[in-house]
């Protein structure tokens, strides 16, 4: 007997609602089978989003921090009680297995930690006595209505990368989650409304560019955060600017492991094997391009590599031995196989072959097998583009030069990582490539919670980084006040002077 398709709802005033003409496919990637629909929103939809945060955000924002904070403990404890659920969820919709689901959302949660000490970083600067009787203070303030649009591999940390800094300095949030797998959105939302926040101050709508062009055209929403691929992240960036927005829109990336030749080869082996086929490669901070420097370097390095990607075990998400489990639709398995084809045709070797991979009793499931190619150079569209899957490509470098340079010419600039026992190679890695986050035998360098995340190049555009100081600051306005108090007969002098820029001398 056939299981009934679900439908998945906007989360609006804290309610889920909406009736739909169009409709996006869920599938349990696992199978192959289609598990629910989502209603893919129009802007009529957001503008009810809209109204409901418009009578909402005053009140929130004239929360005292203190209090807000609260709400985000309160949030924290339902997440970690609800952590077996989620992970369950997300895997389902994702593909992910379950204890990479789980740190989906705890690095998220680490995010909503941060937010729990929002009065500290909210506090602004004061100057007594700036001038004569004149003192200067500033402070900062929420912005108003603000939107996330968030991509399917990470759907729960990225929301919560957002709005948990967003929420907490006294905004209301609006998140678009992908359609692919937009279950976990909408249950943080009512998860946020059980931990007290109000109606309205935290809402999910659906929706593909449709939804998004409302978002980014609506006068109301005064900022946009964004993650997904370079292309769209641009244009969300553009669009958004051009109606008068605050945009941060993160995008593609191509991240390069740097393999001195006195690294520690086994334990680049682990490191690589977890950074590049981790989450079957569906990661903006995945390790997908290994440079070892100098043949010999390579050689040795290739050869442990072998056993340790065929010893990988691919399998359903539940799986509790699985390495990795399938990737998120039937289109993104396709794609992935075209680039490993394009691969082979740029003359690349392909040393593994993860193409037909099937799991018995899954057939239909979307699981590609991991791939690596040695012998890929930078001029190879597959070396420039950016796979996103289980593919791991060797580019040989013959000096620390030539290994320095290849991410920093790279059209990408998300992450970079070297492996060396050398501290002065080290620092004159960091010191001069051209990345916006680098890891020194640490493959996957995405800053802790109260630093911040972003890239460089075309993996990010606009000023801002995502969460941390960088987050409240996107999230708010600073306003500086500078203030004299009379103390009786006024201020003698001469009355031109008011007729000059005032000084504080």
């Amino acid at each position: 007997m056939a299981t009934a398709v679900r439908d998945i709802r906007h989360f609006i005033a804290g309610g889920t609602s909406g009736e739909a003409t169009r409709f996006g496919d869920v599938f349990d990637p696992n199978t192959g089978r289609i598990q629910a629909r989502v209603g893919l929103g129009v802007g009529a939809d957001l503008d009810r989003a809209v109204e409901a945060a418009l009578a909402a955000q005053p009140a929130w924002a004239a929360t005292n921090p203190q209090r807000r904070a609260r709400v985000m403990f309160r949030y924290k404890e339902l997440i970690e009680q609800n952590m077996d659920s989620l992970a369950h969820l997300l895997a389902s919709e994702h593909g992910k297995v379950i204890a990479d689901a789980k740190g989906d959302i705890q690095r998220g949660l680490e995010v909503i930690e941060y937010a729990c000490g929002i009065p500290q970083a909210l506090k602004g600067e004061y100057t007594q006595g700036a001038g004569p009787g004149i003192d200067v203070y500033s402070l900062r303030q929420p912005l108003g209505i603000v939107a996330g649009i968030t991509p399917f591999n990470f759907p729960a940390m990225i929301p919560m990368w957002m709005f948990g800094i967003a929420i907490a300095v006294g905004n209301a949030f609006i998140l678009k989650p992908s359609e692919r797998d937009p279950s976990v959105p909408v249950r943080l939302a009512e998860l946020m409304l059980e931990a007290g926040l109000p109606e309205g101050v935290l809402q999910v709508v659906h929706g593909d560019k449709e939804m998004v062009d409302a978002i980014l055209d609506h006068p109301e929403v005064k900022a946009v955060s964004f993650v997904g691929s370079s292309d769209i992240a641009h244009y969300v960036y553009q669009r958004g600017v051009a109606a008068g927005k605050r945009v941060q829109a993160m995008g593609g990336a191509k991240n390069h492991g740097i393999v001195m030749p006195d690294a520690d080869l086994d334990q680049v082996v682990t490191e690589l094997t977890g950074a590049a086929f981790g989450s079957a490669g569906e990661r903006c901070m995945a390790l997908p391009v290994v440079v070892p420097v100098g043949e010999d370097t390579a050689d040795r390095l290739r050869q442990k590599l072998i056993p340790a990607i065929e010893a990988l075990r691919v399998g359903v998400s539940t799986d509790a031995e699985a390495h990795y489990g399938p990737v998120v639709s039937p289109q993104h398995k396709a794609r992935i196989e075209n680039y490993i084809q394009m691969g082979v045709d740029e003359g690349a070797e392909l040393v593994i072959d993860g193409r037909g991979f099937t799991l018995q009793g899954h057939e239909g499931g979307f699981f590609v097998g991991p791939t690596l190619f040695d012998h890929v150079s930078a001029k190879m569209r597959t070396y420039q583009e950016e796979i996103f899957g289980p593919v791991l490509q060797i580019v040989r470098a013959k000096s620390f030069e030539e290994a320095a340079r290849l991410p920093s010419d790279h059209a990408y600039g998300n992450g970079v990582a070297i492996f060396t026992r050398n501290g002065h190679a080290a620092r004159e890695f960091v010191q001069r490539v051209e990345v916006g986050m680098v890891g020194v035998n640490v493959p996957i360098p995405v800053p802790v919670a109260y630093h911040s995340f972003g890239g460089w190049k075309r993996s990010a555009f606009g000023d801002t980084n995502q969460y941390g100081m960088e987050g409240v600051r996107f999230y708010t306005k600073t306003k500086v006040v500078t203030q004299r108090w009379p103390d009786g007969a006024g201020v003698p002098g001469n009355a031109n002077d008011a007729f000059i820029i005032p000084t504080m001398g």
